[in-house]
């Protein structure tokens, strides 16, 4: 009986408990805040132009910058998770009303299940650089039976991380920090042309979080512990994974992992006790994928709020494998990152209206809370602002488009620019100038 009432609520009617301290958000984010992906992710923050390499201290401020940056962002839309004990996109209905908030709901359901597919083929690429004789499909399907198995005990999983699997992670990464240091080769060279792209792709690795802090946030036992959580444990983890990558990349060969990702994991292995450690990597990148699963089990029950979540845990999960195993989910990768620009403005006007123009008094997250049309401006504003001023825009017709729209309005890119940084800006001032009449008119009543 106290394994249920210590476990998240199998509806979104029940009471979600309040179990998770401090440590416990701090390891979750740490061991999210450490990617498989990250470390190949290094490549771009050397180098995010293509064309103006930065030099080592740069690349380090640049993940210092943007992680606190991008971690200050997932704690503060963390925050009304632990006040109303409401997930992510059931939040949102206090912010566009029941019925709009189903919009990006949908939105967030298809993004969550790209990214745990993602994850599935991070970790069985992972496990063959191990184990080369077993086959990729077969790691698909065990960390697909893991990740569900973490998904319908999700609050025991996060106790699970943190008492055994944190330590883990910690010993791999300093075991590796210790002969990256003396065997990569010096990275020489160099400048900080690139610094402000640079911690834009930063900003942008933290904020790709903000549509599920509060789904474990709605779990945490204060406000305090929910951000602190965030920032510290994310922002540390991130900083470390990025500055491994930047040696892995160096020892595999920057053109060894322009055109394999996957051969940033080389180096690992190939220390003394390598396969050991990074086998606990591979392991624990499975809270990743935990993590998209129980996102989008939640995210469900937003639009049906009574079925019970681990019948969309074992459902998500064989999707989830299935998409793993016979699409390329590379391709998916341009696709995640529109559907993510749109989530950084959304929650800046929710961040805005909920602190700043007094929602947390008024947050109505009922199943027929009325709809707010006029808070559609902002985020739509804001995602354009995001792609106006972003450091970067994907080749294709979606690149062209933006690059029209800027010619068109006579907008030119500078060079300290940032995309989330501007749709944040954008979204949070068109939200104050519509909030604060109707604030001043509702207090003069």
């Amino acid at each position: 009986m106290s394994h249920a009432v210590d476990e998240v609520p199998l509806t979104l009617e029940g009471r979600p408990p309040k179990t998770l301290g401090v440590l416990d958000q701090g390891a979750l984010w740490a061991n999210l805040g450490v990617s498989l992906l990250g470390f190949s992710g290094a490549l771009l923050l050397l180098n995010p132009l293509g064309n103006a390499p930065l030099s080592l201290a740069a690349a380090l401020v640049a993940t210092v910058v943007g992680s606190l940056i991008g971690t200050a962002m997932v704690g503060l839309s963390a925050i009304p998770g632990t006040q109303t004990g409401q997930p992510a996109m059931v939040l949102l209905r206090g912010l566009f009303g029941a019925k709009i908030s189903y919009a990006p709901t949908v939105l967030n359901i298809v993004q969550m299940l790209g990214w745990g597919a993602f994850e599935l083929w991070v970790i069985a690429k992972a496990a063959t650089a191990i184990f080369g004789s077993v086959p990729y499909q077969v790691w698909v399907i065990v960390a697909g039976v893991l990740t569900t198995a973490l998904t319908i005990w999700p609050l025991g999983s996060i106790r699970l991380l943190r008492r055994y699997v944190t330590a883990g992670v910690i010993v791999s990464l300093i075991w590796f920090g210790w002969f990256f240091l003396t065997e990569a080769p010096p990275h020489t060279g160099g400048s900080w042309t690139a610094f402000a792209p640079a911690v834009d792709y930063v900003i942008a690795l933290s904020v790709s979080w903000v549509p599920m802090a509060a789904d474990f946030a709605r779990h945490s036992r204060s406000s305090r512990a929910a951000f602190a959580g965030v920032v510290g444990g994310y922002t540390l983890a991130q900083v470390a994974c990025l500055g491994l990558g930047v040696y892995a990349v160096a020892m595999a060969g920057a053109g060894a992992v322009e055109a394999d990702g996957t051969a940033v994991f080389s180096p690992f292995v190939a220390v003394p006790l390598g396969a050991l450690f990074f086998g606990i990597l591979v392991l624990r990148e499975s809270d990743q994928s935990f993590a998209n699963v129980y996102s989008t089990t939640v995210s469900l029950q937003n639009l049906m709020p009574r079925v019970d979540r681990r019948v969309f845990s074992v459902a998500i999960g064989v999707l989830t494998v299935a998409i793993a195993l016979v699409v390329d989910v590379g391709s998916y990768g341009a696709f995640l990152g529109v559907i993510g620009a749109v989530f950084v403005p959304m929650f800046a006007v929710l961040a805005v209206d909920y602190f700043l123009l007094g929602g947390a008094h008024r947050w109505n997250t009922a199943e027929n809370a009325p709809s707010r049309w006029s808070m559609l401006v902002p985020w739509a504003l804001g995602f354009v602002a995001y792609w106006l001023t972003t450091s970067t825009l994907s080749a294709g017709w979606w690149g062209d488009f933006w690059q029209w729209a800027r010619d068109l309005i006579g907008f030119t890119r500078q060079s300290w620019m940032n995309g989330a940084l501007g749709a944040t800006l954008v979204a949070a001032v068109v939200t104050l100038l519509i909030g604060w009449p109707r604030r001043r008119r509702s207090s003069a009543r």
